[in-house]
């Protein structure tokens, strides 16, 4: 018979917010931040982390599948609290401050843990790149969110992604994000180009009267 606490932590964002089900998630992925750092960032098994927060091992595997999808959403929590994505409607100062966050996030020790555990996940061939969408989905719409409150059209937030978050990696990879307000604003006025760009090109493709 299986346990009820296990049906329960199935039900992902069925039970009320800080219930039994949000209380072990926040066990296992405290137990998931201790072993890394006991570890030196090295991504800890499932029954090690199970032992260390109290629950089944399945109850682990029901939800995270494997230690990669598990750790990709550790970081993904992690990265939503030190790098929070603002909706004002002044697109240029929204992604401001969450470009100086970001940048200032991966300038710390352990910073690049998010990406890192990315890249991790979507080559996992256990859980696939759908679940790391699936763990992912909850940020992609925070950028659409930002983009629809400044009434911008010709980004998606794959763009964001790709214009912000990727070029922001390497520059930590390979130190070269000093200063740090300075990359912010080069990597933010780069996305303001290709938005500029984009609506020139569709203003060129429209008809003109007469």
């Amino acid at each position: 018979m299986s346990d009820p606490h296990d049906r329960e932590i199935q039900a992902t964002g069925t039970v009320r917010p800080g219930g039994r089900t949000a209380r072990t998630r926040a066990a296992v992925h405290d137990a998931v931040r201790e072993l890394m750092t006991e570890n030196g960032g090295e991504p800890p098994d499932i029954p090690e982390v199970a032992a260390r927060a109290g629950v089944h091992p399945a109850t682990v595997y029901r939800r995270w599948r494997t230690r990669e999808s598990l750790v990709l959403d550790v970081a993904v929590s992690d990265v939503n609290v030190a790098s929070p994505i603002p909706a004002t409607g002044d697109l240029r100062a929204d992604l401001l401050a969450y470009t100086r966050n970001l940048v200032e996030t991966f300038d710390r020790p352990g910073g690049l843990a998010f990406v890192r555990a990315l890249a991790t996940a979507a080559r996992d061939t256990r859980s696939g790149p759908e679940r790391t969408q699936e763990i992912l989905r909850p940020r992609l719409e925070l950028f659409q969110r930002l983009l629809d409150a400044s009434g911008t059209t010709e980004l998606t937030p794959l763009d964001v992604v790709l214009l912000i978050l990727s070029p922001a990696y390497l520059g930590a990879t390979f130190g070269m994000l000093q200063p740090v307000g300075e990359h912010a604003e080069q990597l933010v006025d780069n996305v303001l180009d290709v938005v500029a760009g984009r609506r020139a090109r569709a203003a060129a493709r429209e008809p003109r009267d007469g």
